[in-house]
């Protein structure tokens, strides 16, 4: 076991040990699609996404400040969340790379103000921007949940490094 921390005495987190650290918490996988300036269609690939408040719906998810995508959501008065289905890694993949247009050959529908959904997806959120924060190295974007749509299937699961499958188990 390795045992890292930071006080006065002690040097600062190694990012490195950090991200393994913080793979070993399992999540679901999103893309979060919104619309430029311009009209055109934007998506990244996200896990840093959470539920925050269901009365009023909110939501929350960060992007790094450096990300070339960066601009588009500071500046999109709507998003969506399209949670990933167990047969949706390349989707995850394509969203993930740059250098490619990502939604090229990609099935979506426009949801609310135009926003990408993107077929076969689990699950959406539509949201407008209610706020963003600072986070560090990140900023977070809280949505307010306007529309949501479920579909039957189980999700696409990242942790340790690598894409999971889930199943149900008995309490």
């Amino acid at each position: 076991m390795t045992v890292i921390s930071t006080d006065a005495a002690s040097p600062a987190i190694d990012s490195t040990a950090l991200r393994r650290c913080l793979g070993s918490f399992v999540t679901g996988v999103t893309v979060i699609t919104a619309l430029g300036e311009d009209g055109q269609a934007e998506g990244i690939t996200a896990n840093s996404f959470s539920s925050l408040s269901l009365d009023p719906p909110l939501i929350v998810w960060s992007l790094r400040l450096s990300s070339r995508s960066f601009n588009t959501y500071k500046n999109a008065a709507r998003f969506a969340v399209n949670i990933l289905a167990e047969d949706q890694v390349g989707i995850s993949n394509r969203f993930a790379s740059s250098g490619v247009d990502r939604f090229e050959g990609v099935a979506y529908t426009p949801g609310l103000g135009g926003v990408p959904l993107i077929k076969g997806c689990i699950s959406y959120l539509e949201c407008s921007l209610e706020a963003s924060y600072p986070g560090g190295d990140h900023v977070l974007f809280v949505g307010r949940v306007e529309r949501i749509h479920t579909n039957e299937g189980r999700p696409l699961a990242y942790g340790g490094g690598g894409y999971l499958t889930v199943q149900t188990l008995e309490a």
